[in-house]
């Protein structure tokens, strides 16, 4: 993980000529020191997609006025845009339910350092995870969800987030739907995981539907979360092949070491800035 502290810009824009020289060109007026570049022209939709990362060190503009500094360029462009600071860590919220193999990855990793961005509390509709969270010196929150409580309990939690300025939502097998109001709040900064049998096999036990098939391979998905259920912009995914030896124990061992690592994975991405969404999908920069 880099030590010193970037600037990431990311951006997206109609494809024209000079795209990556004129932002090249504003990154070098200003004395800053390119580390990583990217991009990626989508020619169906003549879309330019592209991230770029300087040292800010040395960098002649303060960083409280970069954005005002590079806004001319990007209006010039018809450019939409993001600009992260690497130093400055996303506050991350974990919204859970009784399973606890996502939450205890993301809790382990985030203790050995290797997400950038700081755990700040745990919220649940069931109290059974609690010792877990508290082992790591993070607030974990009850709230009890009923179809008649849920648009109250809905207004708490989104109070709960906001006065803890989260910026991420990771969603670790909370078995709720969220209501599109929730999801508006937090465009593209909520994560969600899941088995990819999505829709073949729904419902409560897709692992015995997907055994009763003779699946050969099972999957997992981690995507942001939009108002239509499970279709939002795909984030990562993964596979493992699967025989006729295994039984559904075997089948839900892998699942979940699957759902784990996918969605360490899209969380690191999104905590490191190397997600652009566009459209109904993802461009992915590693």
């Amino acid at each position: 993980m880099d030590t010193k502290p970037t600037a990431v810009l990311l951006m997206s824009c109609p494809d024209q000529r000079g795209l990556v020289a004129r932002v090249a060109d504003f990154v070098f007026r200003h004395n800053g020191n390119i580390v990583h570049s990217d991009h990626h022209t989508d020619g169906e939709s003549a879309t330019f997609l592209m991230r770029v990362e300087w040292e800010l060190d040395g960098f002649a503009i303060p960083r409280d006025e970069t954005a005002p500094a590079f806004a001319p360029l990007a209006d010039s462009m018809r450019m939409q845009w993001q600009l992260h600071f690497s130093d400055r860590p996303q506050r991350v919220a974990i919204l859970v339910s009784k399973y606890s193999h996502c939450l205890h990855d993301l809790l382990w990793r985030h203790n050995e350092g290797e997400l950038r961005g700081e755990i700040v509390l745990v919220i649940s509709n069931h109290p059974d995870l609690a010792p877990d969270v508290r082992r790591f010196s993070i607030p974990y929150h009850v709230f009890p969800v009923t179809s008649e409580t849920k648009p109250t309990v809905e207004q708490e939690e989104l109070q709960l987030l906001a006065k803890n300025q989260i910026d991420l939502v990771v969603l670790a097998r909370y078995m709720q739907v969220l209501s599109a109001d929730f999801v508006a709040h937090y465009p593209n900064r909520i994560i969600n995981i899941h088995h990819s049998f999505l829709p073949a096999f729904s419902g409560a036990r897709p692992y015995h539907q997907a055994h009763e098939r003779g699946v050969k391979l099972i999957g997992a998905t981690s995507h942001y979360v939009t108002a239509q259920l499970d279709e939002g912009p795909i984030i990562e995914q993964d596979v493992v092949r699967v025989s006729h030896r295994d039984m559904v124990d075997d089948l839900v061992r892998k699942g979940r070491d699957l759902e784990r690592i996918v969605l360490a994975r899209a969380v690191r991405l999104h905590l490191e800035h190397r997600i652009l969404p566009y459209g109904i999908k993802t461009v992915v920069f590693d």
